[in-house]
C-alpha cells in the first residue's frame, strides 16, 4: 500500500478511502469502501494509542452514518470501543479494525478487531468496586452474535449487529 499521504487523499478523490494526516512511519490508516459483499470501514491503530479510541468511534460513527444504517451506532460505538480498547491495552502492538455492513432488507453490521497475541480474551466477573473487567460482557449481551477467531499471527474478536430496514 502506498503510504505516502498524497496517495490516500487520491484515494479518497476516487471513493476508495478517506484521507488521512501523516504521521510519520507509524502511521494511522483509515479506509472505506463499497464492493460486491458489502461496504467496508478499515482503521488501523498504532500500540497503546488509546486517545484513538474516540477517533475509531467518530469514524464508526460517521460511517454508518453516510451508509444509512445510524441505528446500529450507538451499540456499534460502545461494542467497538471495547474490542479496541482490549487489543490496545492487552497486547504489545497494534490493531486493525474492520467493519462491513452487508446491505439488503436486513443490515447486519460486522466488526472484526485484529490483534498480535494468539492469546483468547477471558470473560471475567467484575467486582462492583472494579473499575475495568466488564467489556465482554458488555459485548455479550448487546450483540447479536460474537467471537474469537485465530488469524495469522494473532486473533480476531468479532461481533454483529443486527437491523432492518433503514435502521
Amino acid at each position: 500500500m502506498d503510504r505516502r499521504p498524497e496517495a490516500r487523499t487520491e484515494r479518497a478523490e476516487r471513493g476508495g478511502g478517506i484521507p488521512v494526516p501523516d504521521r510519520g512511519p507509524h502511521t494511522t490508516t483509515t479506509e472505506a469502501t463499497a464492493g460486491p459483499s458489502g461496504r467496508e470501514l478499515r482503521h488501523r491503530l498504532r500500540r497503546a494509542d488509546l486517545p484513538a479510541v474516540a477517533e475509531v468511534r467518530r469514524l464508526l460513527r460517521d460511517q454508518l452514518h453516510s451508509w444509512g444504517a445510524s441505528g446500529l451506532a450507538d451499540t456499534a460505538e460502545l461494542l467497538t470501543s471495547e474490542l479496541v480498547t482490549n487489543a490496545l491495552v492487552h497486547t504489545d502492538r497494534g490493531a486493525e479494525l474492520t467493519a462491513t455492513l452487508s446491505g439488503g432488507p436486513v443490515h447486519r453490521l460486522r466488526v472484526e478487531v485484529y490483534d498480535f497475541v494468539t492469546r483468547h480474551p477471558k470473560m471475567r466477573k467484575a467486582s462492583d468496586q472494579a473499575a475495568s473487567g466488564r467489556g465482554l460482557l458488555l459485548v455479550q449481551a448487546l450483540a447479536d452474535a460474537w467471537g474469537v477467531r485465530p488469524h495469522g499471527v494473532g486473533k480476531i474478536v468479532w461481533f454483529e449487529l443486527v437491523a432492518t430496514g433503514g435502521s
